[in-house]
């Protein structure tokens, strides 16, 4: 019996990131169900958690920073007003993020012309942390310098795939899209940014 439990813990301690994952579900599905029943205070602490996420992810699609903030602020917005319709068929930042993305798709349309600007001011305090390998902090950098070649659609995929860890399906949802046309947005990114990055960098994709 102690040699089981010895491997049982062996085992859950080499998954930190898993266990971590499922405590931030855990704590997001409380959150909701808070804001559901109008909990200004849940709806707050919901609004820090995912803002510099948005923030990251809505910066590629919304090349505007005076229009980014409220993309950001009209997302939440939606999240407050509709948080009874949210029924857990989906991860929360799966539903949060597809807001978001369609609220981006409508500011888009009513300013197509995106400022130029450095991107690599477009990076907000959501730094990777201490725990992070050295070559994702790395491909960070190298990936927010090179994105800018790319169309808003490509970025955001890219966006997603690496800095928010989503998968095709989860991305398809967000984008509401089928899965292969992100499959193929993601080659065509990839390929982009091989010729953007060149050298080694351009191996990590």
């Amino acid at each position: 019996m102690r040699q089981g439990a010895q491997v049982t813990m062996s085992q859950t301690a080499s998954h930190p990131r898993a266990n971590a994952a499922r405590a931030e579900g855990v704590e997001e599905r409380e959150l909701i169900e808070r804001v559901r029943g109008r909990e200004l205070a849940a709806f707050e602490k919901l609004y820090r958690l995912y803002q510099p996420r948005l923030t990251r992810f809505l910066s590629n699609v919304v090349q505007r920073p005076q229009v980014l903030e409220e993309v950001v602020d009209d997302t939440m917005m939606v999240v407050w007003d509709t948080a009874g319709n949210f029924r857990g068929a989906s991860k929360l930042s799966t539903w949060i993020f597809s807001i978001a993305y369609r609220k981006a798709l409508k500011a888009r349309a009513r300013w197509p012309d995106p400022v130029e600007e450095d991107p690599r001011d477009n990076r907000t305090s959501d730094e990777p942390g201490p725990d992070e390998h050295l070559q994702q902090d790395r491909l960070h950098d190298a990936l927010v310098g090179a994105m800018d070649s790319l169309s808003a659609d490509h970025r955001a995929v890219v966006d997603l795939t690496y800095f928010h860890s989503m998968g095709y399906r989860e991305i398809a949802e967000i984008m509401d899209c089928p899965v292969d046309t992100v499959k193929t947005r993601m080659f065509h990114a990839r390929r982009r940014l091989r010729e953007a990055l060149g050298g080694t960098s351009a191996d990590w994709l």
